[in-house]
């Protein structure tokens, strides 16, 4: 192949809009041939159903974090399949739970493998405007991904005030002092930065990922047959969203199926288009199997009616 694949990493915490980034890319990106790969710490791949494009190549790699020794390899390994396919870009979305201090470490057993196919252009890091600062206080994931980035897009501008947002851009300063910040709202941004080499100023040396096998988060899959109303499934999710890092799935309600979104405990119900069967929810949580129990007494007394946990 005489032209490398221009290879981008996606970062940023759980709910602060990579996909929607990515679709955003993907929908301006022109008649470009585009990969995907797509990292997911649930048993199922709920992005993976959203994002598209016309011939576009995706891989899901799902429970648990690339950078972590238990599915480093597969990372890499779709990254040598997929240098294989004729194709200009290569994006890969990491899981919001991801530290991808060791990219560098991976890429050079790619290279290792399949030669020089890569151009690897940067870490791109969505930042949560509205929950950044209390999420850089408990989670050295979130600085982590802030650390290793080449450009940061501080996005959902438009929920937070001018002084939040000065105080947002300090602390990613204090922690990046050279990222190029672009501001966004919906994910939206211009494409410029594509024809730009973000990687070329020089930056931190490659570290161990903090990502291992022992402090992989609980990843909870419910699954329901039937049909419930969007006043249910609100209530439900109440009783349970300060327990979760994030709540993400398709549900048939009242008015149809529904693509349902929890960052903190703001609920976002998109209608969705396509009929998935069963209603599934993926749920992280934030304190271990001792979710399990809430999560049922929750639903028994929201619902009353059958459904599995996994």
């Amino acid at each position: 192949m005489d032209r490398k694949i221009k290879l981008y990493l996606l970062t940023g915490f759980l709910g602060s809009g990579k996909t929607t980034f990515l679709t955003n890319i993907l929908e301006n990106i022109g008649d470009k041939k585009v990969g995907v790969i797509m990292n997911e710490f649930g048993k199922i791949g709920i992005d993976g159903t959203i994002i598209k494009k016309e011939g576009m190549e995706l891989v899901e790699i799902n429970r648990g974090s690339i950078f972590c020794s238990c599915l480093k390899l597969s990372f890499a390994s779709a990254m040598i399949e997929m240098a294989d396919r004729e194709m200009e870009y290569l994006f890969v979305e990491s899981s919001g739970l991801a530290d991808p201090s060791n990219i560098g470490d991976i890429l050079e057993g790619v290279e290792s493998v399949k030669g020089d196919v890569y151009d690897y252009r940067g870490a791109i890091c969505l930042v949560d405007a509205p929950n950044f600062l209390e999420q850089i206080e408990d989670l050295e994931t979130v600085e982590r991904q802030l650390k290793h980035c080449h450009m940061v897009i501080l996005n959902k501008i438009d929920l937070v005030s001018e002084d939040t947002l000065n105080e947002v851009v300090a602390k990613i300063r204090e922690i990046n002092n050279k990222v190029h910040i672009e501001k966004a709202s919906f994910g939206k941004v211009s494409l410029d930065f594509l024809e730009k080499d973000l990687t070329k100023d020089g930056w931190v040396e490659i570290e161990e990922s903090t990502n291992t096998p022992e402090n992989k988060p609980k990843t909870l899959n419910l699954t329901y047959e039937g049909e419930i109303t969007k006043e249910q499934l609100t209530a439900f999710i109440d009783k349970i969203s300060s327990d979760a890092f994030r709540i993400k799935g398709f549900f048939k309600l009242e008015d149809g199926w529904n693509q349902v979104d929890v960052v903190n405990r703001k609920i976002d119900y998109k209608p969705w288009h396509k009929d998935e069967g069963t209603s599934q929810m993926v749920i992280i949580s934030k304190i271990g199997p001792n979710i399990i129990r809430p999560i049922f007494s929750a639903w028994e007394e929201v619902v009353g009616k059958e459904m599995k946990l996994r």
